[in-house]
């Protein structure tokens, strides 16, 4: 029998024209499309004893995409987000497919049938002012690497911006002569927002750079952040961050037990997002200042904060009771206090 390689050349077709070229999807976004499909062929091979080689379009349905999805979760225990994800990219290869030949649109359509999981969400975790403030005092601002430290936590906590948006920071995406002093960041999908920056924080970067990029072009390409490794400066990772997070979180733990052992650089993200939340801005400034997409997204903060839900329900209590003081948001109608507090002015 001929072997049948068509399923080869959709898949090529898929990650090196569909996806970088007409869809204009990051190298990263890619990468994520070609590791579920790399799993799925995984999957054929180990549970269905299927090689890759030997892959056809005639042995592929919604059974054996349920079949896909539970070994996900029993081999490699993902939970129902990944799985969620995993499920998007095989519907979006096989509707890529059917697009190019409509024979496999009643596989495509097939698949379409398969819904994804529900998914309960946890409460976002979250750094009580104290808490941050005792992190931020655990640098030593005297030496280099603490000053760097202390001002790249101060910056992920001000911009709300996710670690990898801040790493890939270069001197030119900031824009400290404009009328509103901000900084462009990168976000999902390439999209750039503008987060304007707060007179305390220009200052701590403002003497940042004389000890960092001193006498450095505001224009150049060079990364705000970086690291040397014997005379090669490259731009600084992920896991360095991590690493000195967790030793100044082991320390400020013992002088405020709220602060997580188990520190992480997207906690302020959600501290930020908290903050400006528990401040009475409205989640759709806090969306525009995250750069989510969808206002849902950002409403996981509202059903966190149990403490403004107590007040509330005392408010409501006291109405009850007859003796209630109506006191309206310090934000109602104060359309430059809502920008002050969200760090849009």
């Amino acid at each position: 029998m001929k072997p049948d390689d068509s399923f080869f050349k959709h898949i090529r077709g898929f990650l090196t024209v569909y996806l970088p070229k007409n869809k204009c999807f990051s190298p990263h976004t890619v990468k994520a499309y070609r590791d579920t499909l790399n799993l799925f062929r995984k999957f054929l091979n180990n549970e269905k004893g299927i090689a890759f080689t030997a892959i056809r379009f005639d042995q592929i349905n919604h059974e054996v995409v349920y079949g896909f999805l539970s070994w996900l979760q029993s081999a490699r225990n993902c939970e129902a987000s990944t799985k969620n994800h995993r499920l998007a990219v095989l519907k979006s290869f096989f509707h890529y497919c059917a697009m190019e030949d409509p024979a496999l649109m009643a596989l495509y359509l097939d698949l379409q049938k398969i819904r994804s999981q529900r998914i309960v969400r946890n409460r976002v975790d979250y750094l009580s002012e104290t808490a941050l403030k005792v992190l931020l005092e655990q640098p030593d601002p005297t030496m280099r690497r603490g000053m760097r430290d202390r001002f790249l936590m101060i910056l992920l906590y001000d911009s709300g911006a996710r670690i990898q948006e801040l790493l890939d920071l270069q001197l030119r995406d900031l824009h400290l002569k404009d009328q509103v002093p901000c900084l462009y960041l990168t976000g999902k999908g390439k999209k750039t927002r503008a987060i304007p920056l707060m007179e305390k924080t220009i200052a701590h970067l403002n003497e940042y750079l004389k000890q960092f990029h001193p006498g450095s072009d505001p224009q150049n390409d060079h990364y705000l952040f970086y690291t040397q490794i014997k005379g090669q400066t490259g731009k600084m990772s992920p896991d360095n961050v991590a690493c000195f997070l967790k030793r100044y979180a082991k320390m400020a733990h013992q002088v405020c037990s709220d602060v997580p052992l188990q520190m992480h650089a997207h906690l302020f993200r959600h501290t930020r997002a908290m903050h400006l939340y528990q401040a009475g801005i409205p989640l759709s400034y806090i969306k525009d200042f995250l750069g989510h997409t969808s206002v849902n997204t950002t409403a996981i903060y509202a059903s966190t904060d149990i403490s403004m839900m107590k007040v509330a329900l005392e408010k409501i209590s006291q109405r009850a009771d007859g003796h209630a003081t109506e006191e309206a948001p310090i934000w109602q109608d104060n359309e430059e206090l809502i920008l002050t507090l969200c760090g849009l002015k």
